[in-house]
């Protein structure tokens, strides 16, 4: 593991550690303020009380409980450049989530004096888990930032463009105090720009890959001298297997720009390139329901996909399941699993897009693809994290050069990781040629910059409007 790996991951578990420690705190100074309440002096004295088997249980079983809530709100994805507003506000959220099930969970059955007692219990509750949880946050972002400040932890950075113009930015991000540990470690050379040579590390494009492994680079900056989309998607596309974030200064209110999730590199607005508008909670969620789902639905289809294996093989000729390397989340490949639907010499001349007629399509597969069904093996790929249940449909390769000549703005598609089903799916449905592959990319362009977990929701009660209908051709 990298050096940087390990200062991320030993950082993120100050967090999760002072987080435990803290919600242990909270918890217990409240069930002191909670004796009180109860009991005032009449009761069996403070120490008896916390010594009861109920509360020593409680106290042991709630801070643990309320990591998972913690991690639900995406807090512990980015460890490092975090928003001091944001790191309040989140705190707050989980605060205010977290009492209520706590109190109704556990707490209704206290034999309480007056019914204003419970909402002061409850608030107490909300106030020292806020309050002490903040605290130890606070110190550790405000110790990570020192340590920022004073280069003891720097992060390279590699700015992508090797003119005047990306010096400057260089210059700009070294000067500032608001850096806070960016560190520049070279620059990439773009043919088209006036190279500026001063001794500074400067590589070419080709090299990008290696650089970031030899460098430990953390993030990517694109300075090109002139902002031109089609452009910027070409570097993008070749540096999105990287799989670090790649940002760009917002001078220009281009396509490229709009509708992409906004970084504050500790003062210096940049927008990151590589990550959709939504939320680290909604991230988190979203993966965790993944998760979830595709292991209750690999379970409850396992007999049905069992018969429908039995179906194929006595059909026709070859194996039961087809793989087929996809391209995924930042543009890495990864092996996407179906039922077989076509006969086994179907792409014996290169690779072919089918259409309801084709002729290729087996019996058996006609009826597949009318319900769907030949998509349940997905759920592994789910499950294993290369796709989830809403995101763009995964393209091969060479289909993805000819919709990127034809429509540039497909390399953003590999912000996010793509879907069992999407937009494009249920508005459009299946493509048989690549003019329609861009129509279709259209609608999940619109999913991304509309992406959310209630718009996720919606997508999947039309798809399964759509299967039930079978209208999945």
């Amino acid at each position: 593991m990298k050096g940087t790996e390990v200062l991320k991951n030993n950082q993120r578990l100050r967090y999760v550690v002072a987080d435990w420690l803290t919600t242990n705190v909270a918890f217990l100074v409240f069930n002191i303020f909670r004796y009180f309440i109860l009991y005032g002096e009449r009761g069996i004295g403070v120490e008896p009380f916390l010594l009861q088997p109920t509360i020593l249980i409680e106290q042991a079983i709630i801070p643990v409980c309320a990591l998972g809530i913690y991690w639900l709100s995406g807090y512990y994805l980015q460890p490092f450049n975090k928003s001091r507003l944001q790191e309040l506000l989140t705190t707050i959220c989980s605060a205010f989530i977290t009492g209520p099930i706590i109190y109704f969970a556990l707490l209704t059955n206290d034999q309480v004096p007056r019914r204003l007692d419970n909402w002061e219990l409850l608030a107490s509750l909300i106030f020292f888990l806020w309050g002490f949880v903040y605290l130890g946050r606070v110190i550790i972002t405000q110790y990570a930032r020192s340590q920022q400040i004073r280069r003891q932890w720097s992060f390279n950075t590699l700015i992508v463009g090797n003119s005047q113009t990306a010096r400057a930015l260089a210059r700009q991000l070294s000067m500032s105090r608001q850096v806070l540990g960016y560190k520049v470690v070279g620059f990439v050379e773009l043919p088209e720009e006036t190279q500026v040579r001063d001794g500074e590390p400067s590589f070419s494009l080709e090299d990008v890959g290696r650089v970031v492994k030899e460098y430990d680079v953390t993030s990517i900056i694109l300075a090109p001298e002139t902002l031109d989309d089609t452009r910027i998607l070409s570097i993008l596309y070749d540096l999105f297997p990287l799989n670090i974030p790649i940002r760009i200064a917002p001078d220009s209110l281009s396509f490229v720009t709009s509708s992409i999730h906004l970084q504050d590199i500790y003062g210096e607005p940049f927008i990151d390139l590589t990550s959709p508008s939504v939320s680290n909670s909604s991230i988190v969620i979203k993966r965790f329901s993944d998760v979830i789902l595709s292991s209750l639905a690999l379970i409850a289809t396992s007999p049905l996909m069992i018969a429908l294996a039995i179906a194929v093989k006595l059909d026709s000729k070859g194996p039961a399941f087809y793989s087929q390397e996809r391209i995924g989340l930042h543009h890495r490949p990864f092996r996407i699993y179906k039922f077989r639907t076509m006969k086994t010499d179907a792409e014996k001349e290169g690779p072919q897009l089918s259409s309801d007629d084709d002729p290729r399509i087996t019996r058996v597969g006609k009826i597949f693809r009318k319900y769907r069904l030949d998509e349940l093996p997905q759920f592994w790929n789910i499950l294993k994290g290369e796709m989830s249940l809403v995101g763009p449909r995964p393209e091969r390769e060479y289909y993805i050069q000819k919709i990127v000549k034809e429509a540039p703005y497909y390399t953003l598609i590999h912000q996010v990781r793509p879907g069992l089903t999407s937009w494009g799916m249920v508005k459009y449905g299946y493509a048989s040629t690549v003019e329609e592959m861009v129509r279709r990319t259209r609608f999940d362009l619109i999913y991304l910059s509309n992406m959310s977990l209630a718009v996720d929701l919606k997508i999947l009660i039309y798809t399964i409007k759509t299967v039930l209908g079978g209208k999945g051709k």
